[in-house]
Order: structure tokens, then sequence, then C-alpha cells
């Protein structure tokens, strides 16, 4: 039994799934840099790029709850990033502007990601030519992902079926001593895995 990892919103028929990988690639680098190199003075150019991405979402015909969902995810790394702002002079400002502004690039990247296989994410970079070490370490990345989730979905069952105490404070102990397991085990596949495609002449 698989772990079932979310809807795939890559595979939608819409006119953004259907653009060139490179095209939107380059679309949402042009997004990412154009937000995070514009000055504060500049505000009002954060609700042109705001209302570009709405229409980008709009056409997508990926569900905002979804998306909602994944920026909820990751707003506290977000929060994270700007509320330190807050403890200096005029930090209002500065801390509405930063988060605007970082709330572009995740939306960006979200959509990016969901309206883009990863292979052809993984292929425009090629083209591009990034370095071979670092889109072979996302490939690597990718692929094992999905397999650590399954594997921890597998020891989470087997430690539940052996317990009969639904205590929260059991539970923490119980995803404390999964995440470390699950540690071990991985570092344990990656020296198998280095090795297997070194003995194939993987330098």
């Amino acid at each position: 039994m698989r772990v079932n990892h979310g809807p795939d919103h890559g595979r939608v028929d819409s006119p953004v799934h259907r653009l060139p990988p490179g095209l939107k690639m380059f679309l949402a680098l042009a997004v990412i840099l154009g937000v995070v190199l514009l000055p504060p003075a500049h505000f009002w150019i954060l609700a042109v790029i705001a209302m570009f991405l709405i229409l980008v979402v709009l056409t997508s015909r990926i569900p905002l709850f979804f998306l909602f969902k994944r920026m909820l995810l990751l707003e506290s790394l977000v929060l994270g990033v700007t509320v330190l702002v807050l403890l200096q002079p005029g930090g209002g400002r500065i801390f509405l502007f930063l988060f605007v502004r970082t709330n572009l690039c995740l939306l960006t990247s979200i959509l990016l990601a969901h309206t883009t296989p990863f292979t052809e994410i993984l292929g425009g970079l090629k083209r591009l030519h990034v370095p071979w070490l670092f889109v072979t370490t996302l490939t690597l990345m990718h692929r094992y992902l999905f397999v650590l989730a399954d594997e921890a979905e597998r020891m989470r069952r087997a430690r539940a079926s052996r317990t009969f105490t639904r205590g929260r404070r059991f539970q923490w102990q119980t995803l404390s001593a999964v995440v470390g397991q699950l540690f071990v085990r991985a570092s344990e596949r990656a020296e198998r895995i280095y090795n297997a495609m070194c003995a194939r002449g993987w330098k």
C-alpha cells in the first residue's frame, strides 16, 4: 500500500499547463527576480504582479483551496523570515512589503511546480546548462522522497498496530521514534545507493 501524496494537478489540461516548460520557467524566474529586486518605493508594482498571478491561477484551473493549503503549509517560513523586521523602527511598513513580496515568490514557485511535471522542469534545467551534479541531485531527491514517505507510513502503521495507548504524549513519542529510525534507514539507503552507482561507473 502506497502513501497518497495528494492530487496531481500537473496533468490538468489548461492553457497554462500547455505552455512550453522553458517559457514557464523563464516567466517564473522573471517574476521572482522582479519581486526580489523591487525597491520598497515601488510597492504598487507588487499589486500588478499579484493581479497577473491571480489571472494565472484562474487560467490554470488549479483549485483555490488546494493552493491556499499549500501556501498555509509554508506560511510559517514566510513569517519566520519577515517577523524580525517588526523589532526595528518603521518595521510595520517593511514587514508588510516583505510579507507580500515573499508570498508572491512562494505562489509563483507553487504554480510552476503544479503546472509543470517535475521531469519537464529537469529537462528545462538541462537545456539551460545547469550543472549536471545539481540536476542529478534534484532527480535523486525527487525519486527517493516518495520512497521515504512510503517507508515512514509503513513504520507508523506497524508501530500503531502494536500499541493500544492513544494519548497525545505517546503520539509525539511515537513520531519522534519513527523520525529517528527513518533518518537511520535513509542514511543506510543513501550509502547503498551510492555504492551501487559507483559500482556501475558513476562519478
